[in-house]
């Protein structure tokens, strides 16, 4: 088990650490995480352009080094001044805007503004509408003045993860304790590689907690297998037992007592019906198959608590 965690420390320090490689594309997992909010209090806002604006907001962040999350606690979010207008008419009549187009990065839950920039467009349109998206759509991701925004956005995050490393340590190790193992990975996770002690730190955190959180599993599912094979003995039972038995990580600490309860099984399958029960235990083919599985654990894990998150409420009050 302990020449398990190293390495699969290992994979996720190399694969964190180099983005993108035969595993395919990881680099999101290291980065900082930041969301995108567009308040419902920016005034005159169409909801079609709002779309355009959260995604470009996204492309902002993504250009500069960041990473896209669902609710995370830091936030880039826009506020919108319309500073001119006139309707020119037709046929077909006209409307043309200039906006000016504030951008802020910070913390969304404390209320802590860090980095602010400010960019004026023009657009026009048969409408409001047309008008404000032709605006927006002058919002260039690769705009030179978005670098430094989001630089000092993201050094203040870090500043952040830093201060609160071993608070943050602390949470997961709480929420292992209580066996809300994918709860732990995700707040491990949350931390980004720049930080790099810390995130070491955490990545060591990560080896154990899933390497628990398999070990954990692979008991429910013997039980759990052998409950049901031993309630019939036969082959309707032998296939509900295999179900159970097909969720077992190969690296879990009772994938032998799997395999030869697995035998028995086929044994028992052999002397009724005098034929093979055709079910292997699952494997790894080979050290690619094993790292992949294991990057697409950890991701899906990290999705699926954001997905299971209560929306966030955000405080950008006196941002603007």
């Amino acid at each position: 088990m302990k020449y398990y965690l190293n390495t699969l420390v290992f994979i996720l320090l190399f694969s964190f650490s180099f983005g993108q490689n035969s595993l395919g594309k990881t680099d999101d997992l290291g980065r900082v995480q930041i969301s995108t909010y567009v308040s419902d209090q920016i005034d005159g806002l169409p909801g079609s352009a709002k779309n355009l604006l959260e995604n470009k907001l996204n492309q902002i962040a993504t250009v500069n080094g960041m990473g896209g999350s669902k609710d995370s606690r830091f936030i880039i979010t826009p506020n919108i001044t319309l500073l001119f207008k006139e309707v020119l008419p037709g046929p077909p009549r006209k409307v043309v805007i200039t906006l000016e187009v504030y951008f802020y990065i910070g913390d969304g839950l404390n209320g802590t503004l860090f980095s602010s920039e400010i960019l004026k467009v023009k657009g026009v349109g048969t409408s409001d509408t047309k008008a404000y998206i032709s605006a927006i759509k002058q919002i260039k991701a690769k705009n030179p003045i978005f670098k430094d925004f989001v630089d000092k956005g993201k050094f203040k995050i870090v500043e952040y993860y830093n201060s609160h490393c071993d608070f943050i340590l602390k949470e997961a190790e709480a929420e292992k304790s209580k066996k809300h193992y994918n709860v732990a990975i995700s707040k491990l996770m949350e931390i980004p590689q720049v930080t790099k002690e810390c995130y070491e730190t955490a990545m060591d955190q990560v080896a154990i907690v899933f390497q628990e959180k398999i070990d954990n599993e692979c008991e429910s599912h013997i039980t759990n297998a052998n409950n049901v094979w031993n309630a019939g003995l036969d082959t309707n039972s032998a296939n509900k037992a295999s179900s159970h038995l097909s969720l077992i990580d190969p690296d879990s600490k009772c994938y032998e007592e799997g395999v030869k309860l697995s035998q028995r099984i086929g044994q028992r399958i052999q002397e009724l019906d005098q034929r093979e029960w055709d079910f292997k235990m699952k494997q790894y083919k080979n050290r690619e198959d094993k790292e992949k599985a294991l990057i697409d654990a950890v991701r899906d894990i990290g999705v699926a608590q954001a997905n299971n998150q209560p929306k966030n409420v955000y405080n950008i009050k006196g941002w603007w």
